[in-house]
């Protein structure tokens, strides 16, 4: 019973005023973890609702949904720029700011307005893939291993020192949507470590080798070039997945790629981009080889290949783009 009774106590006195910000999905697994712990978020900031879906209807982020749903206060600024904001900011009187994807620069007023400032997760391992893509940056690369990071918030873009790190193995078959998955859980459980022991941690700085930006994707991500090497080509695709998605031209159409897989081919090297048989086998860059496994035409379902293929003639030597 004693035992019991102190480890509450423990709790009582770890636990924190917390500032959640934070904006897609990504962000949902860590602001549930606080809501259940012993620590009271006092406030959620969230990116303002934007039209999602065909009826392009106004839509509030999966944040701002759960926090609701939970009766915290939700704040939506389109910038925290302003004293006003900076000064409402303060007012929650927070000990630390929990930042997962929010999706705005953070002041400095703003970086030094909790008592123990602000902790952002970023799912790379840092300073490789600092920035907006980490995630899809660090498939598309082909990297095999990456990080987990819990880092305390400064000025420079992901530049801050490292409270916590936890290493994984990137399965071959890994996309970016099971990698996001993974750095989300793993980030929530993190965080709520790191708050138990922030007053003891020390922050490890960042190395200045091997810094790498995770740019935005682009459009022209998501062209497949078939010069390159079939790996290369799969590793896109993977990055790509769920969204936006890695494309190529067939027959004139703009095709969306959602899966493919390296096979080898013992035939004679042909034009990068040409269909090596009758089942979407495309020769790449360096004699190899990659195989369409999913995709979807304009306006279409997403669908196997095969079955794309009963409809859609591609055939041996026809040309992708």
């Amino acid at each position: 019973m004693r035992d019991e009774v102190a480890g509450a106590e423990a709790k009582i006195m770890t636990a924190r005023r917390v500032v959640f910000m934070g904006t897609p999905q990504f962000a949902v697994p860590t602001l549930q973890s606080l809501i259940a712990s012993e620590h009271q978020v006092v406030a959620v900031y969230s990116q303002p609702p934007r039209p999602a879906g065909r009826g392009q209807k106004l839509t509030k982020s999966p944040i701002q949904q759960l926090a609701e749903q939970h009766a915290i206060p939700v704040f939506t600024p389109t910038s925290l720029k302003s004293a006003e904001e900076q000064s409402a900011f303060a007012a929650h009187h927070a000990d630390v700011a929990v930042v997962a994807a929010y999706g705005l620069l953070l002041p400095q007023a703003v970086l030094d307005a909790p008592k123990h400032g602000c902790i952002n997760i970023h799912p790379s391992a840092l300073p490789r893939w600092r920035g907006a893509a980490p995630i899809q940056r660090t498939i598309m690369a082909g990297d095999t291993t990456t990080d987990c990071c819990i880092m305390q918030m400064e000025a420079g873009l992901d530049t801050g020192a490292v409270l916590a790190r936890e290493a994984f193995a990137i399965p071959d078959h890994f996309n970016a949507s099971d990698l996001h998955d993974t750095m989300a859980s793993t980030g929530a459980r993190m965080t709520i470590d790191v708050l138990a022991k922030l007053s003891s941690l020390t922050p490890t700085i960042q190395s200045g080798d091997g810094v790498t930006y995770a740019h935005k994707i682009t459009k022209e991500d998501q062209k497949i070039d078939w010069s390159k090497p079939a790996q290369e080509i799969r590793n896109q695709i993977r990055g790509l997945y769920p969204s936006p998605v890695a494309t190529t031209t067939i027959h004139g159409e703009v095709v969306k790629i959602f899966s493919a897989k390296v096979e080898p081919y013992n035939g004679s090297a042909k034009p990068t981009g040409i269909v090596l048989d009758d089942a979407l086998l495309v020769q790449c860059g360096g004699g190899s080889a990659l195989r369409i496994l999913e995709l979807q035409r304009p306006n279409k379902i997403r669908m196997a290949a095969s079955d794309v293929l009963k409809s859609f003639i591609v055939q041996k030597d026809n040309q992708l783009g």
